[in-house]
């Protein structure tokens, strides 16, 4: 029935006769047969119109005129199957290989610090140790920061357990030895003289007395050992003038009094007193002090002319507890408290040699 019909009105085949190219995309509708001139349909839901003109010497003889349904997404894919195949061995192959950089690089180092955790958390020492792989460079620096904390931790711990020990003998002493008075005056108390009386409360005095400095110097040492810094100054001469007389010695300024020190007056005090007391434990009648001034640090050193220090027991004066004068009410603890207080102003203290008497090297940040 369409034979014989003229197309001239078709939007795309008037264009091509004004000698322009024309074109459309139409939905197709499926309910309606489709017109023969439409040929056969690829299932699809559009249909591609085309219309060219044919000129003839500068005029339009006549027009071309196409139409069909284009290939659909998988007839169009199966035509590229060759592409496609390659495409996803590429894909699957760069994805494995992903997987496996990654399992490397970062799942294998997470696991085994994982492993390493639980050891370290067992209490095994051996696990502090850097890992086999460490992965990337960040991992690397995980690992590096998380052993050096647990190193750090378990050197606390055993300083921890040390000071538990040390503190535990130096209580038990003085304890047993009131215990022991207490029981004496109690089951003899009424046999014995009145001298012997005064002489074990005495004693008993006498070991509370210790006990009770123990205990102070323990809360000492903990505050310096906890002790922010305050970002307060001061000189020498103004922590100096803190410091109550003291007559067993002499203490003099040689130089450097009004050298700027990175630390608060009452913690520079607390310093020196430790020092100063140190020396006169140990036979000291005069305490030398001076203080100079570098760009970015001040040295201050502390000199006696006292009985010194022997050489097998230089390497032992800033342990905890340690002393060479418990008869005489030593603690020990003094220069533990001076070198915790100094650390947390970074300062340092060293014990440097010294013709006479003893002689302490003190540095902090300048002022």
């Amino acid at each position: 029935e369409e034979v014989g019909q003229s197309l001239a009105g078709v939007e795309e085949v008037r264009a091509a006769l004004a000698g322009r190219y024309g074109g459309a995309l139409r939905l197709r509708i499926p309910d309606q047969p489709a017109p023969p001139l439409y040929s056969v349909s690829r299932g699809t839901r559009v249909r591609v119109f085309v219309a060219l003109p044919v000129e003839v010497e500068g005029r339009v003889a006549g027009v071309v005129y196409l139409s069909r349904t284009p290939n659909n997404i998988v007839k169009h894919l199966y035509g590229e199957r060759g592409k496609v195949t390659l495409a996803a061995i590429a894909i699957v192959g760069g994805t494995l290989l992903i997987g496996l950089v990654f399992l490397r690089t970062v799942s294998r180092p997470i696991y085994g610090l994982i492993e390493r955790t639980k050891r370290i958390a067992a209490g095994d020492r051996e696990a502090i140790k850097p890992l086999d792989h460490h992965g990337t460079r960040e991992m690397a620096e995980l690992s590096a920061a998380f052993l050096d904390m647990a190193e750090k931790l378990q050197a606390r711990s055993d300083s921890i357990q040390t000071f538990a020990t040390h503190v535990s003998h130096e209580l038990k002493s003085p304890l047993t030895a009131i215990q022991g008075a207490a029981e004496l005056l109690r089951d003899s108390g009424d046999a014995m003289d009145e001298a012997e009386r005064k002489r074990f409360s005495d004693n008993i005095v006498t070991d509370a007395g210790r006990l009770n400095l123990l205990v102070r110097r323990l809360l000492e040492l903990a505050r310096a050992e906890n002790l922010a810094p305050s970002g307060e100054s001061t000189s020498l001469e103004a922590a100096l003038a803190l410091l109550p007389a003291d007559n067993r010695l002499t203490v003099r300024v040689e130089a450097g009094g009004g050298v700027g020190l990175s630390i608060s007056a009452e913690n520079a005090a607390i310093v020196l007193a430790n020092l100063i007391d140190n020396s006169a434990r140990h036979g000291a009648s005069l305490v030398s002090i001076s203080a100079t001034n570098a760009t970015e640090r001040a040295t201050v050193l502390v000199s006696d002319d006292g009985a010194g220090i022997s050489p097998s027991n230089r390497g032992k004066v800033f342990e905890p507890f340690f002393t060479t004068r418990r008869e005489t009410g030593g603690t020990g603890m003094g220069l533990g408290i001076v070198l915790a207080l100094l650390k947390a102003h970074d300062g340092t203290i060293r014990l440097v040699d010294s013709e006479r008497g003893t002689r302490f090297e003190i540095s902090l940040p300048a002022a």
